[in-house]
């Protein structure tokens, strides 16, 4: 018996595998453009094709060459411009004629032969008489007998394409416009007419997304309200048999990076239903009446498809506050595009079965009807992680990541207090790059130490030329806010302070680790603008004068100070007032008086000029320390909080200090001294504080 080859037989063998999709010869996909470049050469084809295959002579060689041999069969005149001349079947088998073509499909010679230009007919036939009289003096009186005709030809075709073709051109061009602004959707080859189509993409079960609830994290409250949606429409009995109904739509806001249309993508990839996904960019358009169609075409879509879920992400695009803007033109565009998704979300015949998901970062600009119960009954809000959600970002990207033993998410998550989800991932991101340029098998702690400062300061500018005296400069003004950071109470504790030039026009930096606090004091504002206004003293004190370099401190202070003058209601003399206006009601006028506005001036500079005798009193007090500590950063460059506690010992204020960067360091001990009691009732408005130098001239 033979042997059987088992590679020769079964469901793996390799002759019995289907061929390889990908190395086959691609058929490109038809295009309609064809059939308009091939009409388009056939038509020039038409219209510049030589009319015949003529040799092209005059009338002395026609004279001495065929008349005088009698060779001419007959000349035809057309349109008294040219004559054309045809030969004589006997004689065109002499050699003199061997260079003439064949137009006959059967080799036989039909003519013309030679055709040439005759100017006048008047003159074209006296020449022809005189022709024939010295023909007949010559041969004795033999008569030259050679037939003319005149005649007229028309080309019609060519007339009309003559004036048809700008025309075509036209339309030509109007139609690849239309097509190009109408985008190709709704099927149909993307024709012209469908300009007016919902331009949203379906993912159903053949285009279905793989991303679930597990892909989010630090989401926990906003998932729960999405996941109600989910399972109504997976279970509908569970809700209806006790009277509820599903809310219509929610909409999903927060500060940009936080994980909103990622948390859109998770509802596409659970709910076993139909997804619309679409941007608010997408009904605006030039033409009007486009954005309305678009929307009337995605909501008959989503009907028929009932249930579904449509996303529509930056809404504000499309949902800004009607009336603000009396400017006429592309507004009333945009109204008319509201005005039918109001109608189509809950409206006179609207349908079940449709919800409604929207993302945004600009809540305020949005139309108060469109924030309606029945439209959106809920506003699912996204800010950016705690603690613990950073820390479940972080075990989320590092997944993938090869990582080093001393890589610890927890610690990670301490020192990027106030980052979103977008900075999270951008920072893992940027730690694998920065560990393979080192040419490294594992990111390690370090790595993403690099990165943070990356993402906080910028790139490092390692090649950036200054000067020693600017760098002195740098030192003392980088130092002045560190010492009054340390030195005052209600302030963020300090994690590192750098000389390292960083960005675009950062020549230092001081990184702070701010808390979980939502409401600030009095006492605590006026002392961050002591801080931030620490480097201009420092400069001011040291060297007698100032520099550029506090250009952005002065910003800051300056917004704080009319913060806490005309919106917070922080001084005495204004009163409890607030002018904050997030929504434009009181348009381009000021909702107080003149008098009133020079009151607020007087105020907020009396108060930064508090702020600033404060400060100088303070380092003129720690002067000793503020020499010492930047003769060290000048030396060092990168000072840590540990290093700042050798030179200037604990701070007075703070009993729960938030240890620095450095491996030693327990991950417990750095977690349990940054947790803060959260306060439920506000929302969270601090973010990464970061002190710049800028490097810019007078």
């Amino acid at each position: 018996m033979a042997d059987i080859n088992s590679n020769d037989l079964g469901p793996n063998n390799e002759n019995n595998k289907k061929p390889n999709k990908s190395k086959l010869p691609q058929i490109p996909k038809f295009n309609f453009y064809w059939i308009y470049g091939i009409l388009g050469i056939i038509l020039l084809g038409i219209l510049y094709m030589p009319k015949d295959v003529a040799l092209k002579t005059t009338w002395n060689d026609v004279r001495t060459t065929m008349l005088e041999t009698q060779d001419v069969e007959k000349i035809i005149v057309i349109n008294k411009e040219r004559a054309e001349v045809y030969i004589k079947k006997d004689a065109l088998k002499n050699d003199k004629y061997k260079n003439l073509k064949t137009r006959g499909m059967f080799g036989e010679d039909a003519g013309p032969h030679y055709y040439f230009e005759i100017g006048d007919v008047n003159q074209f036939s006296n020449d022809l008489n005189n022709a024939k009289t010295d023909y007949e003096k010559k041969n004795e009186g033999q008569i030259l007998n050679i037939p003319v005709e005149y005649i007229t030809q028309k080309n019609y075709f060519g007339d009309i394409l003559s004036y048809a073709l700008p025309f075509i051109l036209l339309i030509g061009v109007w139609m690849f416009f239309m097509r190009r602004m109408g985008g190709g959707a709704g099927g149909g080859g993307g024709q012209i007419f469908n300009i007016g189509k919902s331009k949203a993409t379906l993912f159903d079960k053949e285009a279905q997304v793989k991303t679930t609830f597990k892909d989010v994290a630090g989401l926990d409250e906003a998932k729960v309200e999405v996941m109600e949606i989910v399972d109504f429409l997976k279970n509908p009995k569970k809700y209806t048999t006790l009277g509820g109904k599903i809310p219509k739509g929610a909409l999903l806001v927060g500060p940009p990076g936080t994980g909103k249309t990622l948390l859109a993508k998770a509802v596409a990839g659970e709910a076993a239903v139909p997804f619309f996904s679409l941007s608010g960019s997408d009904f605006v358009e030039m033409f009007v009446g486009v954005g309305a169609s678009r929307v009337r075409d995605l909501f008959r879509q989503a009907k028929e498809k009932a249930p579904c879920i449509i996303f529509i992400d930056e809404i504000d695009a499309v949902g800004r506050a009607r009336g603000r803007n009396m400017m006429q033109g592309g507004n009333d565009e945009r109204e008319n595009t509201l005005n039918q998704l109001l109608t189509e979300m809950d409206g006179f015949a609207t349908d079940l079965g449709v919800i409604i998901l929207a993302a945004t970062n600009r809540p305020d600009v949005l139309d108060p009807a469109l924030l309606r119960p029945g439209r959106f009954d809920r506003q699912i809000s996204i800010d950016k992680p705690d603690l613990v959600g950073r820390e479940e970002i972080f075990r989320v990207h590092l997944k993938p990541l090869k990582m080093g033993t001393d890589a610890d998410p927890k610690r990670l998550a301490t020192q990027t207090a106030g980052f979103a989800g977008a900075e999270i991932a951008n920072v893992c991101n940027e730690a694998a790059l920065i560990a393979a340029r080192k040419n490294k098998t594992q990111v390690e702690m370090q790595d993403f130490q690099d990165a943070i400062d990356r993402v906080i300061g910028g790139l490092e500018k390692k090649n950036k030329i200054i000067s020693p005296e600017e760098k002195q400069i740098i030192a003392y003004h980088e130092s002045g806010h560190a010492i009054v950071g340390w030195f005052l109470e209600g302030l963020d504790p300090l994690v590192k302070v750098s000389i390292v030039p960083r960005g675009v026009a950062a020549l230092g930096y001081a990184q702070y680790l701010p808390k979980d606090q939502y409401l600030y004091t009095t006492v605590q504002m006026r002392n961050m603008m002591c801080m931030t206004l620490g480097g201009r003293v420092a400069e001011d004190i040291v060297f007698g004068r100032v520099s550029t370099g506090a250009q952005n401190d002065l910003e800051r202070i300056t917004k704080m100070a009319y913060a806490m003058v005309s919106i917070y209601g922080m001084n005495a003399n204004v009163g409890n007032v607030s002018f904050y206006d997030p929504n434009n009601e009181y348009g381009f006028t000021k909702p107080y008086s003149d008098k009133t506005a020079e009151m607020i001036d007087i105020e907020v500079r009396k108060m930064i000029d508090e702020c600033y005798v404060v400060t100088k009193e303070l380092l003129n007090e720690k002067r000793e320390k503020l020499e010492e500590l930047s003769q060290i950063l000048l030396k060092r460059e990168i000072l840590f909080q540990h290093d700042l506690e050798e030179i200037l010992g604990k701070r007075p204020f703070d009993s729960k200090n938030v240890e620095e960067v450095p491996l030693a360091v327990e991950v417990e001990e750095v977690i349990s001294e940054t947790i803060e009691v959260k306060n439920e009732t506000s929302t969270e408005t601090e973010v990464k504080e970061v002190d710049t130098t800028d490097n810019k001239t007078e």
